[in-house]
């Protein structure tokens, strides 16, 4: 046994695609940096001659981009702050319910003790300067290649996430940016609905995930059931790392037994966590032969498990006389980070720990740092050039080949020309001249620094005054100051490497999601197709829950104004619209939450002198019947220019989940927004593609080309869809046909776009107002919001959580599932698509402190009142708004939901009634 600062370790190990380690022991520096070019130039399609260049991807392989990812109240916070902590950055512990953490500054964040908005900082582990004198305890202190591991420190940008369903789009545009992902687990509640949806998200981008169950010292907590749940939920085989170690047996969480280095770690209760005993197997047998034995258990387990995933740890078991016990932690480290890394992986590592009482932190970051990707060994960005869609790597190499519409798009398919592809090298490759290409993740606002934008870099370097150009808004900015930041405090700078996570200070328009990228020789516009690049783009869901915000004075009105768009730079899901009638502000966001926090930003932080009316509904408003054919031609003075223009709308019904009629003939455009289908014909165009690809026609006026005719319908049916004709909310299901006669409808030089796209806005709104002339009882119908509901309560108060949801509330009931599905004789869950399918009965878990026996088939006999259940239902939003307070009421305070809309449905008349008289009551 051994008392010793535990400050972690970290496993050096060869970047991918060198085939042997070469250190400097053996071989002079210059044959190093050769290999290593190779090994690069191999890996990555690319030369890399520069040394300084070559060190940068050396650097990177001791970079960790990771983030922090689970449902709410699971520990994020908690735990980010005990990582903060061991690695010397912080010199006290903060508490969530104090207000006093690093990573939640904001003011709203401390009050309500929850994550709003993602944070972004940087520390090291182990801290410099230290070694690991635990690490040595199992004699297997080496790195993946079997020398001394490397006690160079690792740098780690942590990124901690949001847990409300509310701030889903700030979980995504966080998730874009990393390389790998802790998920935490509340030991007690186990693995919860807003958990399942966050790993199903962060799989979309392909992030390898370790897992670590927190909480485990309150009562009710159970590390077996919550693994098995981690099989049956998130769909992957778990591997369990680390078991907790109770006292007695059934008593305290005390600390951990590691089943990868075979030894067991036991903290000191009252203490920081800085100090831990280490036991070696056999000192472990001494101290709690119990314990001792679950460990081989374990061991066993996991060498088998691995065994079925990994030929190299079948070669090693047998190299050791198929002795699980005597297999080397290095290569089952070396095993672990091989299934985690491969795109195909089901395997899940499996940590424990509890948080608070400071126990399980530094063997979290030491698997950070052992498991999870560097950024030279993530997967290569998906990006966008103009229609198609590839990697970043390809076009850095010159592989990408740009692809163009260049057919009418018809009722069956959508054709496609390729363009040239660029050369791979030399001057002819655009990319060539690219100097840096990143991503802006985050906008926020500081009060002493201005508007902050957080980006990451992914090729090149970006410097401080480099001239970055936005390829979503087409401008370019200069880049006065560079920071990296830690939580609220910054360092300034002069540049950020790929594969880093930094801050631009002082730019005036780039928002949330944008790509910014600059060129060599200092260009104010890249060369073409750069200028249309962008980096995983992402679609923002609508809105469903509105408020009108109001000055307190006209001359009020221009400050809220600027603070409004300052959120809108900050939060993309955030929309802003007027209404025609009253000339209200309208504020629209994911939820009540969401609305709530907006307000107190737009008051408390911009100082914004205003104020927000009642949450209320997004309602939209769908067609029933079918209109005439309405012709609207627009004639009249635009900015002292005089426009011309006309154009034909029909609009219908359109359901996109039934089988539609075919497009009519001359379709040149069909495309689906925001659950409607807009139609563009265009008889006579004759559309001809010209030696760069691009659409042209000789029936336009010269002054227009295909795309700008196009975007001016497209645009122009927008608009009037946004304004129902009956109800005034946005249209939704309806399809609109326009038709614009290039012999009838244009009229030479005076045909501008904007007199197009007024033209269509003209006949769209004039055929949706025909449906009222011509059907007057069966013209438009509103729609609602139905939220897919998951509902987490406890046994006792399922009876009446579920008679509240099916009779009050109107909603139904779609599955009444326990929180781990282990009941069947043959328990196996197939996911969606191409899911794994998990059988829970070959699951290794450890036994719980004070679980029941378990039958033939794996399941256990407990069926205590307070066993968890979980509901599944459909409701209307309207229904949902509040119910929180209730809910807790009816579980005392145990019961939890989340909620996402599932689509908009059509309201049956006495309800569409009920809901216009709550609506004209206001």
């Amino acid at each position: 046994m051994v008392t010793a600062p535990f400050l972690g370790r970290a496993a050096a190990r060869p970047i991918p695609g060198l085939s042997r380690r070469i250190t400097c022991q053996h071989v002079s520096s210059n044959i190093l940096l050769k290999g290593l070019r190779l090994s690069l130039q191999k890996t990555f399609g690319r030369e890399f001659n520069s040394t300084s260049r070559l060190l940068d991807m050396i650097d990177l392989d001791k970079t960790r981009n990771i983030g922090i990812i689970a449902h709410i109240d699971a520990g994020k916070t908690t735990t980010t702050e005990r990582m903060l902590y061991y690695s010397g950055f912080t010199r006290r512990i903060g508490d969530v319910d104090d207000g006093s953490t690093v990573t939640d500054f904001l003011p709203a964040e401390r009050a309500r003790g929850i994550t709003i908005q993602s944070a972004a900082i940087t520390f090291h582990w182990p801290p410099r300067g230290t070694t690991s004198e635990v690490d040595n305890l199992s004699g297997q202190g080496l790195d993946a290649k079997g020398l001394p591991r490397s006690a160079a420190s690792h740098t780690v940008n942590l990124i901690d996430t949001p847990g409300h369903a509310d701030f889903t789009f700030e979980v995504l545009r966080s998730l874009r940016i990393l390389d790998g992902a802790v998920c935490i687990l509340d030991g007690v509640a186990g693995v919860e609905a807003q958990t399942e949806k966050v790993w199903h998200q962060a799989s979309t981008y392909r992030i390898p995930r370790i897992v670590y169950v927190n909480k485990l010292d309150r009562d009710g907590a159970a590390f077996g059931r919550t693994v098995r749940e981690v099989g049956s939920r998130l769909h992957g085989w778990p591997a369990v790392c680390q078991i907790p170690w109770f006292e007695g047996g059934d008593g305290r969480f005390t600390g951990i037994a590691d089943a990868v280095s075979l030894t067991g770690l036991l903290w000191n209760e009252a203490g920081d966590g800085k100090s831990v005993k280490a036991f070696d197997l056999a000192g472990l047998e001494a101290e709690n032969s119990k314990l001792a034995n679950e460990l081989k258990r374990a061991r066993v387990a996991l060498v088998e498990l691995l065994s079925e995933h990994d030929e190299n740890m079948v070669e090693k078991f047998l190299d050791h006389e198929e002795d699980h016990l005597a297999v080397p932690s290095i290569d089952i480290l070396r095993s672990l980070r091989k299934c985690l890394l491969d795109p195909a992986n089901t395997i899940i590592p499996v940590f424990a720990g509890a948080s608070f009482r400071n126990m399980g932190v530094q063997p979290l970051l030491d698997a950070v740092t052992n498991l999870l990707p560097g950024p030279i060994e993530s997967p290569d960005p998906e990006i966008n050039v103009g229609n198609t869609t590839g990697s970043l790597g390809q076009l850095l190499s010159g592989n990408f080949v740009v692809e163009k519409n260049t057919e009418a798009v018809t009722g069956k398919s959508k054709q496609k020309k390729k363009a040239a592809t660029p050369a791979a090298s030399g001057n002819n490759n655009p990319a060539a001249s690219l100097e840096s290409c990143s991503l802006a993740f985050k906008v926020v606002s500081d009060a002493k620094r201005g508007v902050l934008v957080y980006v990451r870099v992914y090729s090149g370097s970006l410097n401080r005054q480099s001239l970055l150009y936005n390829t979503n808004l087409n401008v370019t900015e200069k880049a006065p100051r560079l920071f990296k930041m830690y939580a609220n405090d910054a360092v300034e700078v002069e540049s950020i490497s790929a594969g880093h996570i930094g801050v631009v200070a002082g730019l005036k328009y780039a928002r949330t999601g944008d790509t910014l990228i600059s060129c060599t020789g200092g260009k104010m516009n890249p060369p073409e197709p750069l200028n249309t690049l962008q980096l995983r783009p992402i679609d923002v869901p609508p809105p469903v829950f509105f408020a009108s915000i109001e000055p307190h004075s006209l001359s009020e009105e221009r400050s809220m104004q600027d603070a409004l768009a300052l959120l809108l730079r900050e939060d993309p899901s955030l929309h802003v619209t007027v209404d025609e009638d009253s000339g209200q502000t309208l504020l629209s966001g994911m939820g009540e939450l969401h609305l709530e926090i907006a307000r107190d930003r737009l008051v408390k932080d911009f100082k914004a002198k205003a104020t927000m009316g009642r949450i209320e509904i997004g309602y939209r408003e769908c067609a029933l019947s079918h209109s005439v054919a309405v012709t609207k031609t627009f004639d009249r003075e635009i900015a002292g220019r005089k426009g011309k223009a006309g154009c034909t709308a029909v609009v219908q019904p359109y359901d996109p989940a039934e089988e539609q009629l075919g497009l009519p003939e001359n379709t040149i455009f069909a495309e689906i927004r925001d659950g409607n289908q807009i139609v563009i014909c265009a008889p006579g165009l004759d559309i001809v593609t010209d030696k760069h690809d691009r659409e042209q026609s000789s029936k336009l006026p010269s002054h227009l080309d295909v795309n700008a005719f196009r975007a001016s319908l497209f645009n122009g049916a927008l608009s009037a869809l946004s304004r129902g004709p009956q109800f005034t909310f946005p249209v939704h299901s309806t399809r609109v046909t326009l038709t614009c006669d290039v012999g009838e409808h244009l009229f030479g030089s005076e045909s501008s776009a904007s007199a197009i796209s007024a033209a269509a806005r003209l006949a769209t709104q004039a055929a949706l107002r025909d449906l009222i002339t011509t059907s007057p009882n069966n013209s438009t119908a509103l729609m609602e919001p139905l939220m897919n509901v998951i509902i987490s309560v406890d046994e006792a108060s399922l009876g009446a959580v579920v008679h509240d949801i099916s009779s009050a509330r109107g909603g139904h009931i779609i599955s009444l599932d326990e929180a781990i599905p282990i009941t069947t004789a043959l328990d196996a869950t197939s996911g969606v698509g191409d899911e794994v399918v998990i059988d829970v009965r070959k699951i290794y878990a450890p036994p719980d402190p004070f679980e029941s026996p378990r039958i033939e088939d794996g399941s256990s006999m407990q069926a205590s009142a307070n066993q968890p259940r979980t509901i599944t239902a459909k409701v209307p939003l309207k229904e949902m708004v509040g119910y929180l307070k209730h809910l807790r009421s009816l579980t005392a305070g145990r019961g939890t939901f989340v909620m996402h809309v599932d689509r908009f449905e059509k309201m049956s008349a006495p309800r569409q009634k009920a809901v216009l008289a709550d609506l004209n009551s206001l």
